[in-house]
């Protein structure tokens, strides 16, 4: 992994990957992701993901009023049973968090959990939204402060890949291979009592490292022994499944396809499957064709563009463009152009889907590496007024 600082000229994207994956090709990461294999990529550098978080931020968010449940949690890996340390040890009636009692419960050895950290804490929001434009699905980062020698989980699996970005201290990992129930998601039911199976790999993540943990995947982690606890970010990749595609190709097919809107025939239970799968062929071969899992796909798109902060790069006041200025894409905008059957594309964003014609899609796609209105054209100054004003194009 190479620790080479970033430079400006980086966009969001490009950046927060090379925090991630450092020099690992976008390509050889897509594959990654579509395996089942973790990965630990060492650090040269112990400083890399500083710049996310320290304690000192944790210090500063927790003396504010949104430090409160669900937010915060507590765990230890000691207690009986669950390892979830009692809400009413450090947690006021009003679900705030109780200081005194949760520094106690720090300091006996329970780990600090803040979930969703990148809502208020801008360098992991940036850092989130960068690896949002590569994945297109929502990410999320939590973070997790553990005593010297504590363990705030036993061994599990999450339901969705995950990233570990150690920042400081350090942290004895172990990894088992394989994944006792494939591909699990948050609707699969836990089993209960899987043991893992095999022998573990154990690896200790050091600051500036970082591992990859697909879902699956059974794993603990404990903090050293020494004077430091284990700072790190957990980086939620949340990808939605075929299932959660055809669930909503189904909902958005409803209103259109008269078959979904038939009576399910119960009283045919007794003529055999045979007759309800006869029913049943022509709107599964509807819901499979290109164009219905597309049109859920780009709902998907339009979504997690509606649910993350806009990041638009203007603000309440914006001045007009120039014909020779200089102009590229806001880079924390998370925009989609999608071709349209009848030519065009249609440019997906925060706000109203934007139609633009043959001529305006090829001036988007060259403003993403930098262009005036006046390169891009005749008529492009009008139209880089309105990318302005909606806070998609900003001054390069």
């Amino acid at each position: 992994m190479s620790d080479a600082p970033l430079t400006h000229d980086h966009t969001l994207a490009e950046a927060a990957w090379a925090q991630a994956f450092g020099d690992l090709p976008v390509e050889a990461g897509l594959a990654l992701r579509e395996g089942a294999a973790w990965r630990h990529f060492p650090a040269t550098d112990p400083t890399r993901h500083r710049p996310l978080l320290s304690v000192a931020d944790l210090d500063a968010f927790l003396a504010t009023d949104a430090a409160r449940e669900p937010r915060v949690s507590m765990a230890d890996s000691r207690r009986r049973g669950s390892a979830a340390v009692p809400l009413d040890s450090y947690l006021r009636d009003d679900g705030r968090v109780d200081l005194p009692g949760l520094f106690a419960a720090f300091d006996k050895g329970a780990t600090l959990v803040v979930s969703r950290f990148h809502e208020l804490h801008a360098p992991l929001m940036r850092f989130c939204r960068g690896l949002e434009q590569v994945f297109l699905h929502g990410v999320q980062a939590n973070i997790y402060l553990t005593p010297p020698g504590a363990q705030g989980f036993r061994v599990h699996y999450d339901t969705h890949d995950v990233l570990v970005l150690q920042v400081t201290g350090e942290k004895r990992w172990r990894l088992w291979d394989g994944q006792p129930v494939p591909r699990p998601t948050w609707r699969t039911p836990w089993p209960g009592n899987i043991e893992p199976a095999g022998e573990a790999t154990t690896i200790t993540l050091r600051p500036g490292d970082t591992l990859y943990v697909p879902r699956g995947v059974m794993h603990d982690a404990a903090a050293q022994e020494g004077e430091d606890p284990s700072l790190h970010v957990t980086v939620g990749l949340l990808d939605p499944s075929f299932a959660t595609v055809l669930r909503l190709a189904v909902d958005l097919l409803e209103a259109e396809e008269p078959g979904l809107r038939e009576s399910f025939p119960t009283w045919r239970l007794a003529e055999g499957p045979e007759r309800l799968a006869d029913l049943a062929r022509p709107l599964a071969a509807r819901l499979a064709e290109p164009a219905a899992l597309e049109r859920a796909a780009l709902a998907l798109l339009d979504r997690l563009a509606a649910e993350r902060p806009a990041l638009l790069g203007r603000g309440l006041f914006v001045p007009a463009p120039e014909a020779d200025t200089k102009l590229v894409l806001a880079p924390g905008v998370l925009h989609a152009l999608v071709p349209e059957a009848r030519g065009g594309a249609s440019l997906r964003w925060a706000g109203a889907p934007i139609a633009l014609d043959a001529t305006e899609a090829g001036w988007f796609e060259r403003l993403a590496e930098g262009a005036t209105a006046a390169e891009l054209g005749a008529d492009a100054l009008e139209f880089c007024h309105i990318l302005v004003r909606r806070g998609i194009v900003i001054r390069a």
